[in-house]
């Protein structure tokens, strides 16, 4: 019973762990990207950072699923059977 709970938490910080990761190199490597095009195209730069607000609220999005998965393991764990 213990061993399933050790695992479940460590896998709560996993998944919680990488997805923050994950969340912060994709804004930062679409943030370069968006500096880049800017400095190219500067007429352009109304559409991009409009573009580049919605593809952030996405990945965060991804990151919060991540986050809600996580708590859901950590307080209603489906895993450790009602005794």
């Amino acid at each position: 019973m213990e061993n399933v709970l050790g695992f479940v938490a460590l896998a709560c910080g996993l998944i919680v762990g990488l997805g923050a990761i994950g969340a912060s190199i994709g804004i930062a490597l679409m943030g370069g990207k968006f500096l880049e095009s800017s400095a190219r195209q500067p007429e352009l730069i109304n559409e991009l950072q409009t573009k580049m607000f919605i593809l952030a609220g996405l990945i965060d999005a991804a990151f919060l699923i991540g986050v809600a998965i996580a708590l859901l393991f950590a307080f209603a764990n489906p895993f450790v059977i009602a005794a």
